[in-house]
């Protein structure tokens, strides 16, 4: 469960980009700081040390974001590749849509919350955008609040 009581539903990639993330932070970077940490320490006085506070704050967010990452891995909800219909949009669908007043045409997988990157046509279920498409068919048209009203993106395609 999210802070907020929710469900963290995360897609299948996702859910494997967090657990090598995790094994990396713990079998490659963890050591490299340690090691880093001792090499600093052989420069003598710690308190005039910045190597060795350097290397002291990159573990304390190397641990922070260990202690995060098993966190999230517990409570996920994975959807499973296998549970992405394209009958209507949901969490892992690929979705291409058209901008109706601008007639442009844009491609977005939805994702859970966690795995959102807009750079990268990555949109969260609980975005504007993405709540709107969510359970949204070929050939309807979804209105978007957006700050300068509303926008409206007809179903162009789904798929996995």
């Amino acid at each position: 469960m999210s802070a907020n009581g929710k469900a963290v539903i995360i897609t299948e990639d996702g859910f494997n980009s967090m657990k090598k993330e995790l094994e990396y932070l713990k079998t490659v970077k963890r050591h490299e700081v340690a090691d880093r940490i001792k090499v600093a320490r052989e420069f003598g006085d710690l308190s005039e040390n910045a190597e060795y506070d350097e290397a002291k704050n990159e573990q304390g967010f190397v641990e922070g974001r260990i202690s995060e990452l098993e966190r999230k891995l517990k409570v996920v909800q994975v959807i499973d590749d296998e549970d992405i219909h394209t009958e209507d949009v949901g969490v892992g669908s690929v979705v291409k849509i058209k901008n109706r007043a601008f007639d442009l045409v844009a491609e977005y997988k939805i994702v859970g919350s966690q795995e959102s990157d807009p750079k990268n046509n990555r949109i969260s279920n609980e975005s504007p955008i993405g709540s709107a498409l969510l359970g949204a068919k070929v050939g309807e048209i979804v209105k978007v609040q957006i700050p300068d009203g509303e926008a409206e993106y007809q179903i162009i395609e789904i798929r996995r």
